[in-house]
């Protein structure tokens, strides 16, 4: 990708536009970047992009901003079809960063996306490409943390990238494809943007629209959604599947987890042998084990990987023991659906829900809350909403705390409630933008608040 003194505007001040204005200007682009937040100062340090050379422009976006523009990339919290980049991609190119870093990779990309059990699922095939590529030769980037453009960047020809993809990164994608995709799921999320579940599934299955026979999809057959794109791929389709024998796919038979494929079964390792515990991880295993399987690894080592694969930060992870009482932190779980997985892996529940609510369904979240939570600690902008239905579907109001927009309030009312054997999880079914600057930080703080309790 030649960009030696060409124009290029980056639109978002965050971890993605950073990597990509660095990026653009080690290759010898003239760089402006730009955010309508005229306070982002506030909570990023721009000082080290000056330094670079790159031009800041804080404010409203104008069509003068974008005279002589070559190439416009856009962060994933940008929305690709905002008046001004409508108007703008008409005569320029308006693209994601990762559809930046595909440009710019040499090694073949394999990507997972779904509307949950993504970053699990993608350090996890992570980790088991390491014994396909060696453990210097795998990038992985994306939606989970590590801006994909860096990866690509630096991993050579040789190597592969495991890529975490939301569907607010394919937004602004047409051209990124991967040699290996995997769909986890599609339920109800970021309708807000999207608009319908029609326009978010779309937004997914960009990731295989370019693929070919020799590329592999790898679908979830439980999911209907997930299981009908096997219709509209071109891809060598293979299922996973946790409650079914398959013909072809990876499944669980008898306690474990095994891939069948070509007329030939596999056995990988029991399921009681991983450290990932849960239902739905044995999702998010059999999903990587099939995408690192058909990329050529070997079955003995991948057993080594599932077995010594630890659980995820912020995903259902154990924070600590007190009186009795084990605490734990599902920051990750940002809508319903991921809350379920975690409310369905345990009984007697102190749990701390709420935030930036996305206003999705609620019904199958208070289903499993009405059996399994013993009181409900509210927080965030999402706590009248998630008060209101939690009386409409028959949870009782004496049960239900409110902790306004203080973690150690809603951390501290836990503490007072929970008695052994119950648990404390926080699982907060919303985005954390209202209190916090991702999930991340929301359960870090969680953890420390936790960590102090006497």
């Amino acid at each position: 990708m030649d960009l030696n003194s060409k124009k290029v505007i980056v639109i978002g001040a965050g971890i993605s536009g950073f990597a990509a204005a660095k990026l653009a200007k080690k290759l010898g682009a003239d760089v402006i970047m730009s955010d309508a937040n005229e306070k982002v100062e506030e909570k990023h340090d721009l000082k080290p992009l000056r330094e670079a050379g790159i031009k800041i422009v804080l404010g409203k976006q104008t069509e003068e901003l974008f005279e002589g523009a070559e190439l416009v990339i856009i962060s994933p919290a940008v929305p690709r079809h905002i008046p001004i980049l409508e108007k703008i991609g008409q005569k320029v190119p308006v693209i994601s960063e990762v559809e930046f870093a595909y440009k710019l990779a040499k090694a073949p990309i394999f990507a997972v996306t779904g509307t949950n059990g993504k970053t699990t699922t993608t350090m996890l095939l992570g980790e088991l490409m390491k014994t396909v590529y060696g453990p210097y030769n795998v990038g992985v980037g994306g939606n989970i943390g590590t801006p994909l453009c860096e990866e690509c960047y630096r991993i050579g020809k040789d190597g592969c990238i495991v890529a975490e993809i939301s569907s607010y990164q394919m937004e602004a994608s047409s051209e990124f494809t991967t040699k290996g995709a995997a769909v986890l799921n599609v339920t109800p999320d970021h309708l807000a943007r999207h608009k319908t579940m029609d326009v978010y599934q779309a937004e997914k299955e960009k990731v295989f629209a370019h693929h070919t026979k020799d590329d592999f999809l790898v679908l979830n057959y439980d999911d209907e959604r997930t299981r009908s794109m096997a219709q509209r791929a071109n891809s060598t389709i293979c299922f996973f599947s946790s409650s079914q024998e398959l013909e072809e796919g990876a499944f669980v038979k008898d306690g474990q987890l095994v891939i069948r494929w070509h007329g030939m079964l596999h056995i990988i390792c029991k399921v009681d042998e991983m450290q990932i515990k849960g239902s739905h991880n044995v999702e998010n295993a059999l999903a990587a084990l099939a995408l690192a399987f058909l990329a050529g690894g070997d079955t003995a080592k991948m057993a080594q990987v599932l077995k010594n694969f630890a659980p995820v930060e912020h995903r259902i992870e154990p924070v600590r023991t007190l009186n009795g009482v084990t605490y734990y932190n599902d920051s990750k779980a940002t809508n319903p659906e991921a809350a379920n997985k975690a409310i369905g892996t345990f009984h007697h529940i102190i749990l701390i829900a709420g935030g930036d609510d996305k206003k999705t369904p609620l019904d199958e979240f208070y289903a499993l809350v009405n059996e399994r939570v013993d009181k409900l600690i509210l927080v965030g902008d999402g706590a009248a909403r998630f008060k209101e239905e939690a009386l409409k579907h028959g949870y009782s109001a004496e049960n239900i705390l409110e902790a306004g927009y203080s973690m150690e309030k809603a951390v501290e009312m836990a503490y007072n409630e929970a008695k052994a054997p119950q648990v404390v999880l926080l699982s907060p079914a919303c985005a954390s933008f209202d209190m916090y600057d991702g999930y991340e930080a929301r359960g870090r703080d969680f953890k420390r608040i936790v960590n102090e309790l006497k």
